[in-house]
């Protein structure tokens, strides 16, 4: 029973070496520690206010606190400094030969001794700092009391339940072990109050940034901590390292209760008791998890408020940052994609353009899209690989990956806000991602005109004004967009203006089709669309349907000295011609050629790849790609020459 008592003064002597270290005497003081070592029934004198060491002997019942050798305190302190919290403790009596102590009791010893060491550990926060700095701030006013608080948050309701209710349980548990060998009743009794944890937990992080903040800002703070920080009770650790202790104190008591089950016999009356107690120190180390991560959500959140240059009405506490991250927004006027930022939340993305001087803020936000009413899907270009489509009511954006992986992760943590704000709300309906390789149509339905913004067609994808078929040039007919369907129009043909919603309902240039379909109005008569002529038919729609179609080089004089690349189709519906169109969204090819006929000749062995249509004094020369796509282009043709048409809607293309 002499081990047992002096490991129950343990933390006693651990407080007294530190009030022996500040105060007058000290040397003295520890030659008294080691003579009074020698008589274990000397008390030592009470301590000064506020120093009081904790009064665990009171506590326990009909045990006393008595002094420890150096020896002792320096093994505790080395302990507690190395984190070896889960090291089996010694018991404080030997058994004798042939004797063995179970399993379970000696890991409610070592529960036991970690109490104690932690108890020490929250008397020096509560006791020793936080009442030596509110001392201070009450007497200098050098710095605010409220600060002090706010740093300590609740550590004195968790010192006093650890050190009034806990601890002594423990202890008197393990003393009556023979006669009750459980603890599972006792920590079912105290372990809802584990939840206290919480709210230490969730203001940790403040608490940290305020301690850095006024240890640089006020001399007064900063010679108070370093004071009791350059002590012996301290064991030269910080007090940020002090402050930490609570937080990881809940997942130990878990490893420890678990080791606990694990080593009880499977009769064994406690494990009932034991096994309800772990699930509720689950519970309680759950409630620590949420106040972390609810922490670290409001920290992510302040990062990004923090790089957008600290705007206003952009980055809220409700919100939850889901992903963010670079990508390339692929530009209709230029050819080369442009680099941008993305932030997903769940009410928004952020669509935001890096700054060149990152003085403050690193990015501008240059778009605010809402997840409710966004749709998201891959698109197929060969041209941009993982490219991917975002369309939302504010504006429509091309965005391209740098992997596929990063598309696809891109994609569903899109959907994945999509889903979760429709679940909310059923009066938007489901944003579901067409079937993979599913071409779907690019521009708006009817119904949707002026309520979202249009994806746009990119100017060097059509040589054509897509209303009116006439061909653009650099003075008299310029590219312009429809901000209802996106179509590149001519002047001419967007002379028009009409309110949309997506835009708050300004004024927007249109075409003059959704200038009739948005306001009603008929348009004058010479301004009506003209007939079709027999080149005007629509390569986008022909691709959708055609029996071939690719891009070929269109080699030889009749094309021109460069030697121009043609998008060539030959539709399903007029199977036996071939339309030459200047870029894949043209309304009306420049060229058509019926096959019925013609002969058609494969490659030369200088370029294999090379292959002419030839009739009466016709010569047409064109180059693919591969050598593959040249032999599927002569089938077509030579099917197509002979008078060859596809019977059913099942028939494939013309080199099948």
């Amino acid at each position: 029973m002499e081990g047992e008592s002096k490991k129950l003064a343990s933390v006693s002597n651990l407080v007294t070496v530190f009030e022996n270290s500040r105060t007058p005497g000290a040397a003295s003081r520890v030659c008294k520690l080691e003579i009074e070592h020698c008589h274990p029934g000397c008390r030592h004198p009470p301590p000064a206010e506020p120093w009081k060491e904790p009064n665990l002997g009171e506590t326990f019942e009909g045990s006393e606190p008595r002094t420890v050798s150096r020896r002792y305190l320096s093994s505790l302190k080395n302990k507690l400094s190395s984190g070896a919290w889960r090291k089996s403790c010694q018991p404080g009596t030997h058994p004798g030969p042939g004797m063995q102590e179970p399993e379970e009791k000696k890991i409610v010893q070592e529960l036991l001794e970690t109490e104690k060491a932690y108890v020490a550990r929250l008397h020096l926060l509560d006791q020793v700092f936080f009442q030596e700095l509110l001392r201070e701030a009450r007497g200098s006013k050098a710095f605010p009391e409220d600060v002090v608080r706010l740093i300590f948050s609740n550590i004195s309701s968790i010192y006093q339940f650890h050190a009034q209710f806990f601890l002594p349980e423990l202890q008197r548990r393990l003393d009556d072990w023979t006669a009750t060998p459980r603890i599972g009743d006792v920590i079912q009794k105290l372990a809802p109050f584990l939840k206290m944890y919480s709210e230490y937990v969730k203001n940790f992080e403040r608490a940290v940034e305020l301690l850095a903040t006024w240890t640089d800002k006020s001399a007064p703070f900063q010679e108070v901590i370093t004071r009791i920080q350059s002590s012996e009770a301290s064991g030269s650790l910080t007090l940020q390292h002090h402050m930490l202790e609570p937080v990881q104190r809940i997942p130990r008591y878990e490893l420890l209760l678990k080791e606990y089950v694990q080593k009880l016999p499977a009769q064994a009356p406690d494990r009932a008791d034991a096994q309800k107690a772990l699930d509720m120190i689950f519970s309680a180390a759950q409630h620590s998890n949420a106040a972390i991560t609810e922490m670290e959500r409001l920290q992510d959140l302040w990062d990004v408020y923090q790089r957008l240059g600290l705007e206003d009405d952009i980055v809220d506490p409700s919100n939850t940052l889901l992903r963010e991250g670079p990508v390339l927004k692929i530009s209709f006027r230029r050819s080369d994609p442009m680099e941008r930022y993305l932030f997903l939340f769940n009410n928004m993305l952020l669509y935001c353009i890096p700054k060149v001087i990152q003085v403050g803020a690193q990015f501008q936000v240059r778009t605010r899209i809402d997840v409710a009413g966004m749709k998201v899907r891959e698109l197929t270009d060969a041209e941009f690989p993982h490219s991917f489509l975002v369309s939302g009511k504010q504006r429509t954006l091309e965005l391209q990956a740098r992997s596929q992986e990063e598309m696809i992760s891109w994609i569903q943590a899109c959907q994945a806000a999509i889903d979760q704000i429709e679940k909310r709300n059923e009066t938007f309906k489901a944003a579901v991602q067409g079937p993979e390789g599913d071409t779907q149509e690019q521009e708006l339905q009817s119904e949707e005109l002026g309520l979202r913004a249009p994806q746009w067609v990119r100017d060097k994808m059509v040589t054509m004004c897509m209303r009116c078929r006439e061909p653009f040039n650099a003075l008299t007919r310029r590219r312009h967009h429809c901000r209802a369907c996106g179509y590149v129009v001519c002047a001419k043909c967007s002379d028009y203006r009409a309110e949309l919603k997506y835009d708050d309902n300004r004024p927007n240039r249109v075409c003059f089709h959704c200038y009739t379909f948005l306001t009603g109005n008929v348009l004058p008569e010479d301004k009506e669309d003209k007939r079709r002529g027999i080149l005007e038919k629509g390569s986008a729609t022909g691709s959708e349907e055609s029996l071939m179609c690719s891009f070929l080089q269109l080699v030889g004089d009749k094309w021109g000295k460069n030697g121009p690349r043609g998008w060539c189709v030959i539709p399903r519906d007029d199977p036996l011609v071939l339309y030459v169109y200047a870029a894949p969204q043209d309304m009306r090819a420049h060229t058509s050629v019926p096959l019925l006929g013609y002969q058609v000749t494969a490659g030369t062995q200088a370029d294999p790849r090379v292959f002419q249509l030839q009739q009466s004094g016709q010569l047409y020369t064109f180059k693919a790609e591969t050598e593959e796509l040249r032999d599927r282009w002569v089938k077509a043709m030579e099917r197509a020459a002979s008078g060859w048409s596809p019977r059913g809607p099942n028939d494939g293309d013309l080199s099948d």
